[in-house]
């Protein structure tokens, strides 16, 4: 039991400080590595809870390909960042100021007036066999709707850093006549 709590303040302190490197950074790259450490510590709480098989899809969905993704999007996209503005930015330290605190508010309510009625989670609970029947009955349309806007970020993403065609010239006019019966261009 001492175990398990050291390993989860570990994991906490991990998540947290992941979570400030993402808000806190500048650079895309450090933000998907700090976000890579989030999801990291969120598969070893996971383990905590003896929900091998979501730690298990925790790590390999999004910390494999969702963080990857994230980073090929960054790599097509930072050649065409120029430096914003610090005018257009402006508005963003007030308005994150307001949604903290109402988040904070929030949260402390939900302490305050919570239960704590909270049923322990069933024996099947994050076993291979309990994910996969939810996933592809109670979860099947979410499951494909996720997919499809994944395929649309994809292809965003490759439109977007594709480079810019340019037009082909049209060939030069000869001045001399055409030969009968060929068509006019």
């Amino acid at each position: 039991m001492v175990v398990e709590v050291i390993i989860f303040v570990f994991a906490a302190l991990g998540a947290l400080a992941g979570g400030l490197g993402v808000v806190a950074s500048r650079l895309p790259v450090r933000n998907a590595l700090s976000l890579l450490l989030v999801l990291g510590s969120l598969a070893v709480t996971y383990l905590l809870l003896a929900a091998q098989f979501i730690a298990v899809l925790q790590v390999i969905v999004y910390a494999g390909a969702i963080v990857v993704l994230f980073l090929f999007v960054v790599m097509l996209l930072h050649r065409q960042l120029g430096a914003m503005s610090p005018d257009r930015l402006r508005w963003q330290g007030p308005v994150a100021i307001g949604l903290s605190a109402a988040f904070l508010i929030l949260m402390l309510l939900t302490l305050r007036f919570a239960t704590n009625a909270a049923a322990p989670a069933p024996a099947e609970f994050g076993t291979v066999e309990s994910v996969g029947r939810a996933l592809f009955t109670s979860f099947a349309l979410p499951f494909e709707v996720a997919s499809v806007i994944l395929l649309v970020g994809i292809i965003a993403a490759v439109v977007i850093g594709r480079p810019a065609s340019r037009p082909v010239a049209a060939p030069p006019r000869s001045s001399a006549p055409s030969p009968v019966g060929a068509p006019r261009r």
